[in-house]
């Protein structure tokens, strides 16, 4: 444990340096490495210790470069999301949270390549209304994965904001969120002993970083911090895609496989206990074939199903559609090994 709390440590430094010179993202540049070492329901708990710690340090730092007419309208509608968020951690599966988290990072490669006159097009004037959008969407997704970051850099980019202005009022927005998050993730039971070392490695890191960056950020002009704010993000988000769809693939036991032979080619695809399966026959087209579960028949289906599985040691259904023809249904029966298939 220890020599993973080590090279954790080694490592949240660069990330939270990186994290304060783009105004933000360490949480999300570390949950693919927290996801080596935790349950990803663990995952947000060790986050937030870090994350609050690191928001309490920049605003000890850069307190006089809060944005407070942003702080006003973002913190009172991402309060009750995180609440939402956190609360709904146990039902909803965060790796598909972090999927979706990833594909907005990776779209920020356009402003990789933006122009510089058109990367300054900042200052515009948001509405309250978006303002109150944003703190809640924030809210929310924090609460799920217990990060959110750079999802949300793009925005504070766009208006108008110093990079000092950034990194403070982020950690004067966030504060609260974590703090909430910590107080849930507790009463759920989302934590243990390596979950909090991790936590505590990850904050000693922020500390670190948050007293040392204010030496490096008056050296980046304006466009460079920009530019490596996008950059981080798609770096991000393709690292976070890259660990959390290996993670899917593994968890719901998805597979595609493919077969052909002269007169036909068949796709299957297999997820958790749904199976599709698409043939393609030269003198039949396209055919399509969905693995149904017993409780979805009704009718004659069902009661075909029971008598059928009355004499076979096994019973699978399928739904198979058809271009231009009716629906209909095929069981697939087994006894012995020896498949016998029956259309309904």
């Amino acid at each position: 444990m220890i020599l993973k709390i080590a090279l954790l440590f080694a490592g949240t430094i660069l990330a939270f340096w990186i994290s304060a010179i783009c105004g933000g993202g360490a949480s999300l540049i570390l949950i693919p490495i927290l996801n080596l070492l935790l349950p990803t329901s663990l995952v947000p708990f060790s986050l937030t210790i870090g994350t609050f710690t690191s928001s309490a340090s920049r605003i000890a730092v850069f307190k006089q470069h809060i944005n407070w007419k942003i702080f006003l309208w973002f913190v009172p509608f991402s309060i009750p999301a995180v609440l939402l968020g956190a609360y709904l951690i146990k039902y909803v599966n965060p790796n598909y949270l972090q999927l979706i988290v990833a594909f907005f990072l990776i779209a920020n490669v356009p402003q990789l390549f933006a122009s510089k006159n058109k990367a300054e097009e900042t200052g515009k004037e948001y509405p309250k209304s978006a303002l109150a959008f944003i703190g809640f969407s924030a809210g929310f997704i924090s609460g799920i994965t217990g990060a959110v970051g750079l999802l949300f850099n793009r925005f504070y980019l766009k208006f108008g904001l110093k990079k000092e202005e950034i990194v403070a009022t982020r950690a004067a927005n966030e504060i609260f969120l974590h703090l909430i998050k910590l107080i849930i993730y507790i009463s759920l039971g989302l934590y243990s002993n390596m979950a909090l070392w991790l936590g505590i490695a990850i904050a000693i890191a922020a500390i670190v970083s948050s007293y040392t960056v204010k030496y490096i950020l008056p050296h980046l002009s304006e466009n460079l911090f920009k530019k490596i704010g996008y950059a981080a993000m798609v770096v991000s988000g393709i690292t976070l895609f890259s660990s959390t769809s290996g993670k899917i693939v593994q968890q719901d036991q998805i597979e595609i496989n493919s077969s052909s032979t002269a007169n036909k080619n068949v796709y299957t695809m297999s997820w958790r206990n749904t199976r599709v399966v698409m043939e393609y026959k030269a003198q039949g087209g396209i055919e399509i074939e969905r693995s149904v579960q017993p409780d979805e028949l009704s009718g004659h289906l069902k009661e075909q199903y029971h008598t059928l599985m009355a004499h076979y040691d096994e019973v699978h259904v399928e739904k198979v559609y058809v271009l231009g023809k009716k629906t209909s249904h095929e069981f697939y029966c087994y006894k012995d090994n020896i498949l016998t298939k029956f259309k309904a």
